[in-house]
């Protein structure tokens, strides 16, 4: 039996274009952007909308696994309305009325964590 090949990992400045796609998809604004993505410098970030980038932190990996896996799963879970669902009001106690994008951009990784935690349970709900 022939040994299959190994999946090949994604190179790390692969992964900009997926997440600004996202990002478009949930009509995020550039602040947005840079918080969520834990960006402070604005010329870094239009580097990453061209495509120029050299290498990613490992701090920004973590962040656009999180977005990645929250989009995936929205889109499990509401199919059709997923993108709309990140702007809305949200009464879970991890989010006190607010909605997950504010919950987001507050600048802290570990909220794009529980953020992910919480999509990822309500898709083992379903």
């Amino acid at each position: 039996m022939a040994n299959a090949a190994p999946a090949r990992t994604p190179d790390r400045k692969e992964l900009t274009g997926p997440a600004l796609r996202i990002a478009d998809a949930w009509g995020l604004k550039e602040a947005e952007q840079m918080r969520i993505l834990g960006l402070d410098s604005r010329s870094t970030f239009q580097s990453w909308k061209r495509g120029r980038v050299a290498a990613i932190s490992r701090d920004a990996l973590e962040r656009v696994s999180y977005v990645l896996g929250i989009y995936k799963g929205l889109h499990v879970l509401l199919p059709g309305s997923a993108d709309e669902w990140m702007r809305k009001p949200n009464n879970s106690s991890l989010f006190g009325g607010r909605s997950a994008l504010e919950r987001m951009t507050s600048g802290n990784v570990s909220d794009l964590y529980v953020v992910r935690q919480y999509v990822d349970a309500q898709c083992a709900q379903v």
